[in-house]
């Protein structure tokens, strides 16, 4: 019984034994390794959040009164405008990604590098976006007080809009809040216990938040629990008071690891989190299509007579851009 042995010419683009599976380069087939590793673990934290997001179902943040900023339009109501432009961004930049892969499969040099360069100027756009929306859902807009058992109060009243409806319009702590003097300073190690620090002290007292609202008859408490109309319940004006007095804890601006002042902190956990790892993938991918960039330039490619390479990191954006999908939905949409 004889035995024949089949011998391809890979060239070093296909696996040198077997069964040449799909057809691919080794380095094509690592990324596809690493993509569906690393969809599995946004698979994880997207199935977390779905898990936190439903079982706190009648308390979490509605993304529509969250995410309203626009960059040079402050103090307009926009609800997702922004995110909606940063969405269309890299989606774009996902397109001009496909044509500097086709570019190069025809080895036209010129459109990879100009495709190119249009990918990463959508990223650094939306890289830059996101940071502004860190910072913006950081430093928050209205501040709330947080209760002893850690829910969130906010603060309206009611106003006439266009159509002669009244309706609940959010007002900031500070345009109501009456000061009051105080001594209470910072905890430092120079004058106090030398291995504590204290953080930052809150920027009013519950006794101002209660002075104001006793000076502002119209001034209204709104609680983190959704109503049957799945919006958020509003306290009437002794019930407002009575909430602020027995059971504030402290005022909270803007949301970090700690505290949310647009409802729970596990919401802004989550969105720092996810959104943030997100972006750090959005980032590497920027930096390495900068360097696939020059290495067109120089003709790296050309000569090599193929341009895997953009092909390669193709895989890669692509996924970037489709897990954002996710993010998206799941953050904004739900």
């Amino acid at each position: 019984m004889s035995t024949t042995v089949a011998t391809t010419n890979t060239e070093g683009k296909t696996w040198s034994g077997g069964n040449e599976p799909l057809k691919a380069s080794y380095g094509k087939m690592m990324m596809w390794f690493f993509i569906v590793t690393d969809a599995l673990t946004f698979s994880a934290f997207l199935a977390a959040y779905g898990f936190s997001r439903f079982k706190f179902i009648d308390s979490w943040p509605i993304a529509d009164e969250v995410f309203t900023h626009v960059p040079f339009l402050h103090g307009q109501e926009l609800p997702m405008i922004y995110v909606a432009f940063m969405t269309f961004i890299l989606i774009m930049s996902s397109v001009t990604m496909v044509l500097a892969v086709d570019a190069g499969h025809h080895m036209k040099k010129n459109k990879v590098t100009w495709y190119l360069f249009l990918t990463i100027i959508g990223g650094i756009i939306f890289v830059g976006s996101q940071a502004w929306e860190w910072a913006t859902f950081i430093k928050g807009d209205y501040g709330a007080v947080q209760t002893k058992g850690g829910n969130i109060l906010q603060f309206g009243e009611y106003k006439t809009n266009e159509n002669g409806e009244q309706e609940f319009k959010r007002v900031a702590v500070k345009d109501f809040v009456i000061v009051s003097p105080t001594e209470r300073t910072n905890h430092e190690r120079k004058n106090g216990l030398w291995f504590v620090d204290e953080g930052t002290l809150p920027p009013y007292q519950i006794k101002d938040v209660v002075a104001g609202l006793e000076a502002n008859p119209n001034i209204l408490v709104r609680t983190q629990i959704l109503n049957e109309e799945r919006e958020k319940t509003i306290l009437s004006r002794e019930e407002s008071l009575a909430a602020i007095k027995n059971n504030g804890k402290r005022v909270v601006e803007g949301a970090n690891l700690e505290v949310n002042e647009y409802g729970s902190p596990l919401f802004a956990d989550f969105f720092f989190f996810i959104t943030g790892f997100h972006g750090f993938h959005v980032l590497s991918g920027v930096v390495i299509n900068i360097i696939i960039w020059f290495n067109v330039i120089l003709g790296t490619y050309e000569r090599r007579k193929s341009y895997e390479m953009v092909e390669k990191v193709g895989l890669y954006w692509h996924f970037v851009d489709l897990v954002w999908v996710f993010v998206f939905t799941f953050f904004y949409l739900v």
